[in-house]
């Protein structure tokens, strides 16, 4: 499966340990989407299509209300990177 270049990225910080904050509407709805590196610094390339396209792809997942992290599926579409840990 082609994962673009921002999806990539995203999915590296999230293979290192970071995470994504959903932010909801009233209804319960996503409408926008914080990105966390590792140390705590926002990405700012992660958007909410972006965040719909690797959800679709089963590259992220939440449990019990959780921030969304990477899954099994997410790391194998990374691609390997010498910076990675």
């Amino acid at each position: 499966m082609n994962v673009s270049k921002a999806e990539q990225r995203v999915l590296h910080a999230l293979a290192q340990g970071g995470k994504i904050n959903p932010i909801k509407n009233e209804k319960g709805a996503i409408i926008e989407v914080e990105c966390f590196n590792r140390e705590g610094w926002l990405m700012t390339q992660c958007n909410l299509a972006l965040f719909k396209r690797l959800k679709a792809k089963d590259a992220i997942a939440s449990s019990n209300g959780q921030p969304y992290r990477i899954t099994r599926r997410g790391l194998e579409l990374v691609r390997a990177r010498a910076d990675n840990r």
